[in-house]
């Protein structure tokens, strides 16, 4: 395969599991031969919340050197285990702030996050995976925490309500060439897509289900019968935060699907 210079940057909060995370960009990566880059970034006020000015800077010297150790060893122990060169930085600042900073710097094709035991990456009135939605127009990964993608192993690739967008480019072309067949189709039809033409792809399976409460329950089922590790999910042109064609939010298809999903560009 050509080298497409994709560019992964990966976010993190190091905590439980940061490996897993990584585990699954790195699989991604050898899929796609693209470039990794890990950030970190805490706010300031979680370093220093208990501490007294005379001791601040000594906690925030020290905050310095763990964060930059921790991780190197997380860096480069993946990076020796699975031959794959990543590259790691973090930050101290506004959360927000600093991950527009490192989407400008290194402009990647795809943004990595991982899932939290409650929800992704909660912040005060927003989180990032909310905020990423708004702020980046490309593709965006959310990790399975419990379902980590194996480098160097074909996953199983499933596609929820057509995928269509994410299906017709290149990324898509490099992620098939590394998946099991057949690719699992999962549709949810209401009266907008009732007539909707099924996906032109060969040897695809394909399950339909009715838009009701009970829908992501009954899918989440289906997805883990048939061993889904990736799940394709198209934004909604007209209402960026909904998968395409229904009235589910991307928010609700992260909290109820324990499984990997790849969000289409905008």
């Amino acid at each position: 395969m050509e080298n497409n210079n994709y560019k992964i940057l990966v976010l993190s909060d190091l905590k439980k599991y940061a490996n897993s995370t990584i585990k699954s960009s790195v699989s991604l990566a050898k899929m796609i031969d693209a470039e990794i880059v890990l950030f970190h970034v805490k706010e300031h006020i979680d370093i220093l919340e208990r501490e007294n000015q005379l001791s601040s800077m000594r906690t925030l010297n020290e905050e310095h050197k763990n964060t930059k150790k921790k991780i190197n060893t997380i860096v480069n122990d993946i990076s020796k285990e699975y031959d794959v060169k990543i590259k790691g930085d973090y930050a101290f600042g506004k959360v927000k702030e600093e991950i527009e900073k490192q989407l400008q710097i290194h402009n990647p094709d795809i943004v990595v996050l991982g899932q939290r035991e409650s929800a992704p990456f909660k912040l005060i009135g927003d989180s990032i995976t909310h905020f990423m939605l708004k702020k980046f127009n490309g593709v965006i990964m959310i990790f399975s925490n419990e379902n980590t993608l194996i480098p160097n192993e074909k996953i199983a690739l499933g596609v929820l309500n057509g995928s269509t967008k994410f299906l017709k480019n290149e990324l898509s072309n490099d992620l098939k060439t590394h998946s099991k067949a057949p690719i699992k189709s999962f549709r949810i039809l209401n009266s907008k897509n009732a007539n909707s033409p099924k996906l032109n792809e060969e040897k695809m399976v394909e399950f339909v289900f009715e838009e009701n409460a009970n829908a992501m329950a009954t899918i989440s089922s289906y997805l883990q019968k048939n061993n889904i590790s990736l799940l394709c999910v198209d934004r909604d042109k007209n209402k960026p935060n909904n998968i395409t064609n229904t009235n589910i939010s991307l928010k609700e298809v992260v909290r109820k699907l324990n499984v990997s999903l790849i969000v289409s560009e905008a």
